[in-house]
C-alpha cells in the first residue's frame, strides 16, 4: 500500500484519513474508541503498522492501546504508570503544594529504530519509557527530579510533558517541553536531562528571563539538523542553533507570535510553519482569518498561506500536536482545528483542501508515508 495516512486524535475517538501520493482525494474512517478522548496517536517509524494511541476520559482514566496492523485492530497494553520513589509535591495554580499524580499521556514518541521502544510524556509532567512494546513502563525519574521541579507549575491545560523529539541519526539527542517549566535536552537517549531555557523571555513571569517556568508550547527539529530547534512559546517564536543552549526570537513580521503548533518542512530545514492566534485569551486567528504562516528563512521573514482556507469568521484554534508534515516531494502539510476541520496541502502550503469537516475537536494529527 502506498500513499499517506493521517492519524487524527479527537475528543471523541481516533479517525484515520488515507490518500494516494497525489494527496488530492481522501478517505476518512472512524472513529475508533468513540466517546473517548484520544490525546495522541503515532506510528512507529521502524514498523508503520504499529500505532500507539493514548485514550482517556475523566471517568475511566488513561488507557494505552496498540495496533500492529495499521489500525485495523487494537489491543490494550500496559497501563501501570508509577512515579519512582517519593514523588513529592509541586506548585498548583495558586502556588499551594500539590502531590505529583499521574493523569494521562499527552504524547508518544516511538523509537526511530526499535518498534518495541517508545517514550511517553505524561501529566503530571513526567517521562516514561517502554522497551517491551508497551507491556511495562518505567519512569525516567531523572527528568523530573534533576531539573528543579519545585519551580514547575501547570499551564492552562495542566502540568504536562507534551512534546518529545528524537534525533533519528542515533546521536542520543532528545528534546522535550513542559508547560510550564520550559525546554529540556538529553544527550544520552533520554536517561538524563538538562534545562535549556537561556535566552527565553516571558513577560508574565516575575523574572522574565528566569531559568525555569517558561510555558513552551511546542518544539520542532529537522532530522538533518539536530542542533537547530524551533520553538513556539506562550508568546514568541524562537530558534536555537546550538542544541538549545541559547535561544533567540524569530517572530519577524507575524501578525501575532502567540500560537501552539510549529513544524519544519521535511525537505527544507530552514522552512518552518506556524499558525498564529490572536492572544492567550482569544484562541482564534487574528481577524477571524485562518492563515498558516511559512518562513523559508528559518524565521527571519514570514508569508501568509491562505489559498483554500476560510478567510472570514474562523473562531477556532490549532492545538500543539495538531500539525504534521509528510516526507514526500513536494512536502505535504496537515493540520486540524478545535472545530473539527482537517486540512491538507500537497504543495508545501501553497494551497489547501479540506480533508474532513465537522469532526470532533482535534487534539493531534500525525502523517505517515506508506510504502
Amino acid at each position: 500500500m502506498g500513499g499517506v495516512r493521517l492519524l487524527v486524535g479527537t475528543a471523541k475517538g481516533l479517525f484515520m484519513a488515507t490518500s494516494d501520493e497525489a494527496r488530492r482525494e481522501w478517505t476518512v474512517k472512524g472513529p475508533e474508541f468513540g466517546g473517548w478522548q484520544v490525546m495522541h496517536a503515532k506510528a512507529s517509524p521502524a514498523n508503520p503498522d504499529r500505532i500507539w494511541a493514548s485514550v482517556w476520559t475523566d471517568w475511566h482514566g488513561q488507557v494505552v492501546h496498540r495496533s500492529d496492523d495499521g489500525g485495523e485492530t487494537w489491543d490494550t497494553v500496559g497501563n501501570d504508570f508509577a512515579y519512582e520513589g517519593d514523588p513529592g509535591e509541586h506548585p498548583w495554580y495558586d502556588g499551594t503544594p500539590r502531590p505529583w499524580t499521574f493523569k494521562r499521556i499527552w504524547h508518544f514518541e516511538p523509537s526511530p529504530h526499535d518498534p518495541d521502544t517508545v517514550w511517553a510524556g505524561a501529566e503530571d509532567a513526567a517521562l516514561f519509557k517502554s522497551t517491551d512494546g508497551g507491556h511495562t513502563w518505567s519512569e525516567i525519574a531523572a527528568f523530573r527530579t534533576g531539573n528543579t521541579p519545585e519551580s514547575w507549575g501547570p499551564g492552562a491545560g495542566g502540568l504536562c510533558l507534551h512534546t518529545l523529539l528524537v534525533d533519528p541519526g542515533g546521536s542520543g539527542r532528545m528534546y522535550a517541553a513542559v508547560s510550564a517549566a520550559g525546554a529540556f535536552r538529553s544527550d544520552d537517549h533520554g536517561e538524563t536531562w538538562k534545562l535549556i531555557n537561556t535566552g527565553l523571555q516571558s513577560d508574565y513571569l516575575p523574572e522574565p528571563e528566569a531559568p525555569v517556568g517558561h510555558c513552551v508550547h511546542n518544539l520542532a527539529m529537522h532530522p538533518s539538523s539536530p542542533d537547530t530547534v524551533f520553538m513556539q512559546k506562550h508568546w514568541h517564536v524562537c530558534r536555537s542553533d546550538d542544541a538549545g543552549e541559547h535561544w533567540r526570537m524569530v517572530s519577524g513580521n507575524l501578525p501575532s507570535d502567540f500560537g501552539f503548533p510549529i513544524a519544519v518542512h521535511a525537505n527544507e530545514p530552514e522552512t518552518i510553519y506556524v499558525v498564529p492566534i490572536k492572544s492567550d485569551a482569544e484562541h482564534y486567528p487574528p481577524d477571524g482569518r485562518l492563515r498558516v504562516y511559512r518562513s523559508r528563512s528559518g524565521g527571519e521573514s514570514w508569508e501568509a498561506l491562505t489559498e483554500g482556507l476560510p478567510q472570514a469568521n474562523f473562531r477556532q484554534n490549532i492545538l500543539r500536536d495538531a500539525m504534521s508534515v509528510d516526507t514526500l516531494d513536494p512536502c505535504g502539510i496537515y493540520f486540524g482545528s478545535t472545530g473539527g476541520g482537517l486540512f491538507a496541502s500537497n504543495d508545501a502550503g501553497d494551497s489547501w483542501v479540506p480533508v474532513a469537516e465537522h469532526l470532533p475537536r482535534i487534539h493531534s494529527v500525525e502523517a505517515q508515508v506508506l510504502r
